[in-house]
Formats: structure tokens, sequence, C-alpha cells
């Protein structure tokens, strides 16, 4: 199947971005509904209208052939999945990450290591003409778990206080941390790669400390630095001064985190997670709401966008190319396969393994964000995650999170213990 690991890239022209934002939003809205009203999450109907949009051309329609190049809508997007991430960090905070035990990290180490190794060795074996590169970015972004949709079926559900639920969710935020630094070594390597050199075991140390160092001293520096920072801002008598303060914590942590060599992403999570109601009570009090819900209308615009943009750069004339189908039915396999092993991790504890082990499938987000991460790479002029690649990912994300929301009621409903 060499066919996989080359493809032409596109070259479409640019669009007005005011017209591309109001196709997106819209669409993306219809989409979301659509996926709500058949029980789905609404990241999955952004998803697939995006997909629509991005091959309206196979019907002769052109208008919006320039939607996935857009310079301007690519912009939305980077800011989008920045606030995507700080929300995520946001919904979590340092201390329930400590209160998820031994169990949950065993979960979250055995859920990252089993699906990474089988997306390495499987994309060797199907696709031996690829670089090592891309075999080892695909299976770094098979590691992602999904917090927010397990999160939002397991609420719907009304089992967020069982045992299984509170050893998937702490589960998956270790898995959020640790799939980002295994990001960073990753594309610290293939930044090497694409400079021609070769990263000996002393630099992805290095890598793998600034990733684990920067984490920590974020964490460490920022639970003392933020209860100052926003009380010296509560003496402002202007408005919206929480939110103001709150997304420039955001930017300077992605910011920071950019220019030690990390993904910006990296940042927004470590100043989403810092970040608690108790170090800006003033501004709450005074403002009557808290970060979270002042930030959620810029997320429902910008979010959707980078959702939508996702899925425009999935090409399907990709699948007909030889092999691509028959790599993106493995892929999901093991994509699968490799995060029920995680279940593992709880063996012993008294809880249903199967139940974590579902509860830890779907993609979502977080594995959109690293696949496109990989389309923007560059090894020696060619990208990491082709158009072909990108498209199996892709297909990967939208299976994973399908199946998840009715398996995960199966299983949850075998009898889940009480915590």
């Amino acid at each position: 199947m060499p066919a996989l690991a080359s493809g032409a890239e596109h070259q479409d022209p640019s669009i007005p971005v005011v017209a591309a934002l109001a196709v997106m939003l819209l669409f993306a809205k219809l989409g979301g509904d659509l996926a709500v009203r058949v029980g789905q999450p609404p990241v999955l109907g952004e998803l697939l209208v995006g997909v629509l949009l991005g091959n309206l051309t196979l019907l002769g329609f052109d208008a919006l052939a320039g939607l996935r190049t857009d310079v301007f809508v690519d912009m939305f997007a980077r800011v989008g999945v920045i606030i995507l991430l700080f929300e995520v960090g946001l919904e979590s905070t340092v201390a329930q990450m400590l209160k998820v035990g031994v169990t949950a990290l065993l979960v979250a180490c055995v859920g990252v290591v089993t699906p990474m190794a089988l997306g390495y060795l499987v994309t060797r074996w199907l696709v031996p003409d690829a670089s090592p590169w891309v075999a080892l970015f695909v299976g770094a972004t098979l590691t992602a778990t999904s917090v927010g949709i397990t999160a939002r079926v397991l609420k719907d559900l009304e089992k967020s206080q069982t045992g299984e639920a509170r050893v998937i969710l702490g589960a998956a935020v270790i898995d959020d941390v640790l799939g980002l630094v295994i990001l960073a070594v990753v594309t610290g390597l293939i930044a090497a790669a694409d400079q021609g050199t070769h990263l000996a075991a002393s630099a992805v140390a290095l890598i793998l400390v600034k990733a684990v160092g920067f984490l920590v001293g974020a964490l460490v520096l920022g639970v003392w630095l933020s209860p100052r920072l926003f009380t010296l801002a509560s003496r402002l008598r202007v408005r919206t001064v929480l939110l103001s303060v709150g997304l420039a914590f955001c930017f300077g942590l992605s910011w920071l985190a950019g220019v030690i060599g990390l993904a910006p992403i990296v940042g927004a999570f470590a100043a989403g997670l810092i970040l608690e109601d108790v170090h800006y009570r003033d501004l709450r009090d005074r403002e009557k709401h808290t970060l979270e819900e002042l930030v959620q209308p810029i997320s429902s615009f910008l979010v959707p966008i980078f959702f939508v943009l996702m899925g425009t750069r999935t090409d399907l004339t990709a699948f007909a190319a030889p092999g691509v189908l028959g790599f993106a039915a493995v892929l999901l396999v093991v994509a699968i396969a490799g995060k029920l092993v995680a279940g593992l991790g709880a063996v012993g504890k008294k809880l249903d393994t199967w139940a974590i082990g579902v509860g830890m499938v779907p993609r979502g987000e977080v594995g959109l964000i690293f696949a496109g991460i990989g389309h923007e790479l560059t090894v020696q002029g060619e990208r990491v995650v082709n158009d072909r690649l990108f498209s199996a990912l892709v297909l990967m994300v939208i299976v994973t999170t399908m199946v998840t929301p009715p398996f995960l009621k199966l299983a949850l409903a075998r009898g889940a213990k009480p915590a």
C-alpha cells in the first residue's frame, strides 16, 4: 500500500473570511443539532458537516473550495483549539487529579502505551514506505481520550458518581496530560528530523524534562501567582476583567509553551488546570459569573470552526486510493482495542473493567487536535500526516466517538458499583 504514503496537496483559492465564518457557524449548529437528535455529541455533527462542505467539489460545487486553506479561517481555528484546551483544563483541578489515585494512573498509562505501540506497529506494517516519524505520530494520535465526550455520557446516564465513572474521568484527565507530554516529545523529534539532524537519547530526555517541567512548574508557580494576579485585577473598575485576565493568562502560558518548544495547547491546558474559583472569588462575585461561564460564548464561536475545518480537510477521494480503507479499518480496530485494554489497570479493585475500558475509547476533539497538528508538521518538505492518513485518522475519530455512548450505556447497565 505505498499509495497511502503520498498524496497531492490541495491549493484551493481563498474565499472572503466573513462568508466562510457565516457558512461554517451555520452548518456547525445544524450539524450539532442533528447529532444531538440521534443521541450523539454535537462535535460529531460539526465534524461531519465539515466533511460535507469540504467535499462539495465532488458534486461540482466549487464556491466553498477555499475553506480548508483560508489563512484567516485557520487562524480562528488555531485560537479555537487553544480555547478548547483551556476549557478542558478549567473543568478539572489539580486537587481532583491527585484524588483519583493509583488506579486511574494505571488505567491512563495502559491506555496510552498500548494504543501508541499498536498504532506504530500497524502503520509500519501497512505503510512500509512511510517514514518512522509517520508511524510514531499515528501512534501518538491514538493515545488521545476525549474526557468531554465521556463526561457528557456519564452525566446523561446519571452515573457520574459511580466508582467506574470516577476512575474513567480521572484516567482521561491524566491521559490528556500524558498525551500532551508525548506530543511534545514526538513533535520535537520530528522538528529535528526536518532539519536533517537526529536527536540523541539525551536530547529526547531533555524534551521530556522540558514538557514535564513546564507542566509541573506552571502548576506550582501558577497556583502561587494566579490568586495574586486576580487580587490586583479586582482593583480595576472596568467590565469583564475576569474574562480578560483569564484569557491573558491562557494565551501567556500558551506563548511560553511555544517559546520552549512545546505545543501551545500544553500551556492552554495548564492555564485552565491552574485557575480555580477560589483564586478569583472577588471578581466572580462582582461580575456574577465564573470564568468557565464567561469563556463559554467565545468557545461556542471559535471551537466549532476548528471542528468544521478539520472536517473540510478530510478528502473523501482519498478513500479510493489503494489501501486507505483497509488501513483505516485496522487503525480503528487497534484504536478501540488499545483503550479497552486500559480497563485492566483497574483489575482487583472490584470495578467493572469493561465499562472503564469502553469509557476510554472516544478520541473526539483531542484526537482531532493531534491529527491536525500532524497535518501541519513536515519532514523534508513532506507532511507527516498527509491527506490520506489524515482522512483515515478522522474516520477513526468519528467511529470511536459514535460507538462509545451506546456501548458505555450497556456496560454501565450491567451494574456499576457505587463509590
